[in-house]
C-alpha cells in the first residue's frame, strides 16, 4: 500500500439493479424475445479541424457557407441504450475506415457515417443520402460536437477494431462509465469516466434533470422524447437482439463502471 502498487480505480462490469451486485459473466442468461428501443441519433459538429477543412474544399467546396464555415452537418450514431447518452463524452471512429460526408437528396441535411453503411443507414432513416467527400476515419480525430441533451462540447477520438461496418454507423457513442470499449478509450484519451446511475439502477443527481429515473423503465421513454425536441432524434426502432439477464432475479442487467 505505501508503495502504492494497490489503488482504487473503476471497472465496468455486468450490474444488476435488480440484486444490486455485479455479475461474472457465466452469471449472466441472454433469454430470447429482448426488444430494446435502438435510435439514430445526430450530434451537431461544432469545430472542425484543418486537415478535414482541406478535404472538404478539395471534394465539395459548396459545403461550405462562407470560407471555413460548414453548412450545419450532424455525426450520426446509433445505440441501443438511449439511457446512456446523458453519460456521453466522446464519438469514437475507426482510423482505418473510410468515412463519408453525405447530403441529403433534397440537400437540407448533412451527416457523417461510415462509408460502407450509407446505404443501410438511409433505408432504416428513410431519406435517401449521396456521398459528397470520401474520408479516412483519422481525419475525423479532432472534430469537436454539441451534446443533444446538454450544455456541452465534446471530442471525437480514434477508437479501435471494435469499430466495424457490421452494424450502426461506425461512429460510435462513447459512455466511458458504460461499457468494456468505451471505459479503454476513454482512458486513452483521458475522458471523465461519469457513470450517473446507482446500484438500484437510478439515474443519479450528475445526469442533470434526467435525475431519478429508471434506466430499464422510464429513461428511455424521457430521453428519447427530449431528444426529438431538440431536433437530435433521427429515428427510433425496436432491435430484438440478445440481451444480458441477472440468472438469479431473471431481470435485465446493464453496464456500469463501479469502484
Amino acid at each position: 500500500v505505501f508503495k502504492g502498487y494497490i489503488y482504487r480505480g473503476l471497472k465496468p462490469v455486468h450490474w444488476s439493479p435488480s440484486s444490486q451486485t455485479a455479475l461474472a459473466e457465466a452469471e449472466l442468461e441472454y433469454p430470447t424475445g429482448h426488444v430494446s428501443k435502438s435510435i439514430y441519433v445526430g450530434f451537431k459538429v461544432d469545430q472542425i479541424p484543418e486537415t478535414l477543412i482541406q478535404e472538404i474544399s478539395n471534394q465539395a467546396p459548396d459545403l461550405f457557407i462562407s470560407e471555413g464555415i460548414l453548412k450545419e452537418v450532424k455525426l450520426v450514431i446509433w445505440t441501443t441504450t438511449p439511457w446512456t447518452i446523458p453519460a456521453n463524452e466522446a464519438i469514437s471512429v475507426n482510423e482505418k475506415l473510410d468515412y463519408v460526408i453525405a447530403q441529403s437528396s433534397d440537400k437540407r441535411s448533412l451527416i457523417i457515417i461510415a462509408n460502407d453503411l450509407l446505404e443501410d443507414v438511409s433505408e432504416s432513416l428513410e431519406i435517401k443520402y449521396h456521398k459528397r467527400v470520401l474520408i479516412k476515419g483519422s481525419t475525423l480525430d479532432g472534430i469537436v460536437y454539441k451534446h443533444p441533451l446538454f450544455d456541452k462540447k465534446s471530442p471525437v477520438v480514434l477508437g479501435g477494431d471494435y469499430i466495424t461496418t457490421d452494424s450502426g454507423t461506425g461512429m460510435v457513442h462513447t459512455a466511458p462509465g458504460h461499457g468494456v470499449d468505451d471505459f479503454n478509450t476513454g482512458k486513452k484519451y483521458n475522458l471523465p469516466i461519469s457513470c450517473p446511475v446507482d446500484e438500484k439502477g437510478f439515474l443519479t443527481k450528475e445526469a442533470g434533470k434526467f435525475q431519478g429515473l429508471n434506466v430499464l423503465k422510464d429513461a428511455n421513454n424521457v430521453i428519447i422524447s427530449d431528444l426529438i425536441k431538440t431536433g437530435s432524434l433521427l429515428k427510433e426502432i425496436p432491435y430484438e437482439h440478445r440481451y444480458p439477464y441477472d440468472w438469479r432475479t431473471k431481470k435485465p442487467t446493464i453496464f456500469r463502471a463501479t469502484e
